[in-house]
């Protein structure tokens, strides 16, 4: 189904505006659960026990890996008894999880309850993909993707501030208040007004085989399997960036009061891009789009590592450098994702969570690797940047159709 209008129904009752808005709420839930908590890391390692800074941004990376391993599990569930059901339980986990934490008195647990919690979310994503390859197909799923990452981008330009507001009335605690209040909000949505949109004749049974068979489809299809490569080598550079962008801000910079305006610029960037590749796709393609979005991702990351090498890396010339990065960043994980689903239509459950996997856990750690070996500089996030634009080139290159950069 590929419906055009604003208010007939994309699905049951929901129009084409509340269902993108619903999706994107739904991948919202895990952009608090990450960039709500950057402001707070600090206060949390301090009011905790922890001294070490590298460490305590262990948050973040935790949950990412709960986050990826889970959707393995997700997306099978998913294809079996549908979208509803299991999406209803994550975000069941996500909100306990979040309520556990607001108690926590030990930086530990609150590390073991982020895997659990982002182990919840992981539904979620996975479903939200789901959803969306469920109703649309080829270059108008690119552009619903778009439509969805712009008002995705929503939440960190305001979730790093309001982190930090919720901060000044309470302490850390209250942003795992506000995260189980924003999931319970969700939940209420999902159950009153989202239908089932898996098809009774695309449901797969739940079987050790039939799960195997389901993610040899996904590892079969080479280009497909491309891009999700690409995805997460992407995704572990921007994790890197999350990581130590509080560090980098104050410790490089000297702007920590400043870092949520930042960050929220960045974020708005994020937003334009997708906004620019929805308008764009239909015209042009996800796959120039997308080669000529990496294209100047990688050059402004060369030109971040030059100038840092060179000590001539002003908080001006870093933040313009990373607010085109982020620009184009939305463009090519929009593109890239609906590439990698496109051929995968019969396993959407399966596929998504596949590609969620393999974005989020090696995305994850490559983060985490970025993240603790800054050494009060910009180099390590710049090197990282660039080893994971020519990875991707690469990947992309070899196995997607040899470089083809058209449709």
């Amino acid at each position: 189904m590929t419906d055009t209008t604003s208010h007939s129904p994309v699905v049951g009752k929901l129009g084409r505006t509340e269902f993108i808005v619903l999706v994107a709420s739904l991948v919202a839930v895990n952009a608090f659960a990450i960039d709500i908590m950057l402001p707070g890391l600090q206060q949390i390692g301090a009011s905790l026990g922890e001294p070490d800074p590298n460490r305590r941004q262990l948050v973040i990376p935790a949950y990412l890996l709960g986050f990826g391993l889970l959707q393995l599990v997700f997306g099978p569930l998913s294809d079996r008894f549908g979208r509803r059901g299991p999406l209803l339980v994550g975000l069941g986990i996500y909100c306990l999880a979040a309520l556990c934490a607001f108690f926590t008195t030990d930086f530990n647990a609150l590390v073991a309850l982020r895997l659990v919690q982002g182990g919840g979310a992981a539904a979620s994503a996975v479903i939200a993909t789901a959803l969306v390859r469920d109703v649309f197909a080829g270059n108008q799923m690119a552009k619903i993707m778009s439509l969805v990452f712009t008002v995705l981008m929503l939440s960190p330009i305001l979730a790093p501030s309001l982190g930090q507001g919720l901060m000044t009335v309470m302490d850390w605690r209250g942003l795992f208040g506000f995260m189980a209040g924003w999931g319970a909000i969700v939940i209420g949505w999902v159950w009153w007004r989202l239908p089932e949109t898996l098809q009774p004749e695309h449901k797969r049974p739940l079987s050790l085989k039939a799960v195997i068979e389901g993610f040899g489809i996904v590892f079969a299809n080479r280009v497909s399997l491309a891009y999700i490569i690409g995805m997460a080598a992407l995704f572990g550079a921007l994790m890197g960036f999350l990581n130590s962008s509080q560090q980098i801000y104050r410790d490089v910079f000297g702007v920590e009061t400043m870092f949520p305006l930042f960050f929220a610029g960045g974020a708005a960037c994020s937003a334009l891009g997708g906004m620019v590749n929805a308008q764009l796709v239909n015209r042009y393609g996800m796959r120039l789009l997308s080669w000529l979005a990496l294209g100047v991702f990688g050059a402004a990351a060369l030109a971040i590592l030059v100038a840092a090498l060179l000590q001539a890396l002003p908080l001006w010339l870093f933040f313009g450098l990373s607010a085109v990065q982020f620009l184009v960043f939305s463009m090519i994980l929009s593109n890239y994702g609906a590439l990698a689903m496109e051929p995968l239509g019969e396993v959407a459950g399966t596929a998504a969570s596949t590609q969620g996997f393999l974005q989020m856990v090696p995305g994850a750690a490559i983060g985490i690797l970025i993240g603790q070996v800054f050494n009060g500089t910009v180099i390590p996030l710049a090197i990282g940047y660039v080893a994971m634009v020519a990875l991707t080139a690469v990947c992309v290159t070899l196995m997607a159709g040899r470089g083809r950069v058209t449709g």
